[in-house]
């Protein structure tokens, strides 16, 4: 039984190191999820990430667009929104403001959206999406939006359980 000791014991100790190993990886995945995915992972180690294959540039919606926006429509088209039916079609005049609450032009029946939770609205010839500081986040392209960012047409808004494709008509 003796020589049964020193296995046990190093038994014991494997199995805390691959438990140790888990929990890192875990908390490592957590955190990168939080910071927005493998971009910030990049980032953080120094590294320049490849932007997504369908991330929204810098640049202008007007060249993307031509400059006859302002005589098309520009408008939001449900996805899937909770209390809202499939390819229903919100035109962009102006200022909107998309939310719970009941001053929003877009009324989300989402449990993970603020009352005023997003502004869509055109400067000149493009339109434009912001956070209002909301609790949950607005997503553009499946990438937390951090500051006012111009809409292109095929660019999807998430916010919660709720998504949009912004289009020109």
């Amino acid at each position: 039984m003796t020589t049964l000791a020193p296995v046990s014991v190093a038994l014991k100790f494997g199995f805390l190191a691959v438990l140790y190993l888990f929990v890192l990886w875990v908390a490592r995945s957590a955190r990168r999820d939080l910071r927005g995915g493998e971009g910030a992972l990049a980032a953080e180690r120094g590294l320049q990430a490849p932007p997504p294959a369908d991330a929204t540039g810098l640049h202008s919606a007007s060249a993307v667009v031509g400059a006859d926006v302002a005589h098309r429509s520009p408008q939001l088209v449900v996805v899937r929104a909770p209390g809202h039916d499939s390819g229903m079609i919100y035109d962009i005049d102006g200022d909107l403001v998309l939310g719970r609450g009941d001053r929003a032009e877009i009324r989300l029946e989402d449990p993970f959206a603020s009352s005023r939770h997003a502004r869509i609205y055109e400067q000149g010839n493009i339109v434009v999406i912001e956070d209002l500081g909301s609790t949950n986040g607005t997503y553009l392209n499946e990438e937390v939006l951090q500051s006012p960012r111009p809409l292109h047409p095929g660019d999807r808004v998430r916010i919660g359980d709720s998504e949009f494709t912004f289009e020109v008509d």
